[in-house]
């Protein structure tokens, strides 16, 4: 099996938007985006919407993790895959899974009751804390950077 030609993976749980759909998109050259979450892959509507903020000939596909796991590596290898998710569990739950993820650009972790804000757009609980630790460990390097024009900062140097 060919390894899947994955650009890269955002945690992101707006997951697609304008920043996604467009800036990310056209500055990585990417040809499909990839949303791997299994409450998006069973709603239709909010595929609509999101598939809306995709400029130019740019193909969106909505799979359950599961799904992603299965099928990535039948990508074609002209397929330029920006592949999203909503948290560092499912990010990690597909590297268990198999998914030649190699590092991850965290965008965007909103603030809720529980959750510990580290940037002006990333909150955290204790789990995904966790998660990003051993994301780390297993050579996974995981950045905050909001847009490409913005710097990268390691996501355990903003949250430790």
């Amino acid at each position: 099996m060919a390894e899947p030609n994955i650009l890269l993976t955002r945690i992101d749980n707006r997951l697609i938007h304008g920043q996604v759909g467009m800036t990310w998109t056209n500055w990585l050259g990417a040809n499909l985006v990839v949303v791997a979450d299994d409450e998006i892959a069973a709603d239709p509507v909010q595929q609509n919407l999101m598939e809306m903020a995709i400029t130019g000939n740019v193909g969106a596909r909505f799979f359950t993790l599961q799904k992603t796991i299965d099928i990535i590596h039948k990508a074609a290898p002209s397929q330029k895959i920006f592949l999203v998710v909503r948290t560092p569990q499912n990010a990690l739950t597909l590297i268990k899974g198999g998914v030649p993820i190699k590092e991850i650009n965290v965008g965007n972790l909103h603030f809720a009751e529980g959750k510990k804000q580290v940037s002006k757009v990333i909150s955290v609980t204790e789990d995904d804390i966790r998660c990003f630790q051993e994301l780390e460990a297993l050579g996974i390097a995981c950045t905050a950077q909001g847009t490409p024009d913005d710097a990268k900062k390691p996501i355990l140097s903003l949250i430790l």
